[in-house]
C-alpha cells in the first residue's frame, strides 16, 4: 500500500515539473526578439462602454482603465474591474477633463507604493489663451504634474485633498531638497494650486 502511495506522489511530481517545464519554454519562445530578455506584463484594462465615474471623475465612454498585474487577468476586460487596483486613467484621444481649469488626458497612479499620490497629464492646446491662469502657465513650463494626496481614493482637483506637489516634469523634483530653486518652483506651483481652486469656488 505504502509502495503505492509513492508512485502515486511520483508521477504527480513528474506531471507537475513537465507542467512548469512547459510554461518556462513558453515564457521564454515569448521573450525571443526582446532585447530585455523578459515579456513585459500584459496587465488588465476595461475601456469603459458608457460614462463611468472612477476616483470621483466622471469620464466618458471610451477611456481606457488600467489596472495592477493580476494572476489570470490579462489583457482586454468585459467589464470594470477593482478600482482599488486602479493605476491608470486614459481619455479617448482628442477627449479630456477639466483639472483645476486644465485640459486633462491622462492620470496615472504613482509607481513606487510609499508615494500615495499620482501623475497628470495636460493637453494644452486644447487650453484658449482666455482661460489660462498663472497656475497652468507654470504647468506648461515644466511637463507632467504629479501631486501627492491625503485620499488615493480620490484623484480630483480638490486642493482639501492634495498635499503636495512631488514633481513637474524631470526639472522639478521635490526630492532634490537642497536644490532651493527646484523646491522654490514646486511651492510657488502649490500655492497656484490653492489659489487656483479659491478663485473657482468665487
Amino acid at each position: 500500500m505504502r509502495k503505492k502511495n509513492y508512485i502515486i506522489i511520483g508521477i504527480l511530481l513528474f506531471i507537475i515539473s513537465l507542467a512548469g517545464g512547459y510554461i518556462l519554454l513558453l515564457d521564454a519562445l515569448s521573450s525571443m526578439g526582446n532585447p530585455n530578455g523578459s515579456r513585459a506584463p500584459d496587465y488588465p484594462y476595461f475601456i469603459t462602454t458608457e460614462p463611468v465615474t472612477v476616483k470621483k471623475i466622471v469620464l466618458p465612454k471610451g477611456t481606457k482603465l488600467t489596472y495592477e498585474e493580476q494572476f489570470f487577468r490579462e489583457g482586454q476586460q468585459d467589464r470594470i474591474m477593482n478600482e482599488k487596483k486602479l493605476t491608470g486613467i486614459e481619455l479617448p484621444k482628442g477627449k479630456t477633463i477639466d483639472w483645476g481649469g486644465v485640459p486633462v488626458y491622462m492620470i496615472t497612479k504613482f509607481f513606487n507604493p510609499e508615494m500615495s499620490g499620482f501623475s497628470v497629464n495636460a493637453d494644452f492646446n486644447q487650453l484658449p489663451d482666455g482661460k489660462k491662469t498663472k497656475f497652468s502657465e507654470m504647468w506648461e513650463s515644466c511637463g507632467e504634474l504629479g501631486v501627492l494626496v491625503k485620499n488615493t481614493d480620490d484623484w480630483t482637483f480638490d486642493t482639501k485633498n492634495i498635499v503636495d506637489v512631488s514633481d513637474c516634469g524631470v526639472t522639478y523634483q521635490r526630492f532634490f531638497k537642497e536644490d532651493t530653486q527646484q523646491q522654490s518652483f514646486l511651492d510657488k506651483l502649490l500655492s497656484e494650486i490653492k489659489k487656483n481652486d479659491q478663485n473657482q469656488t468665487k
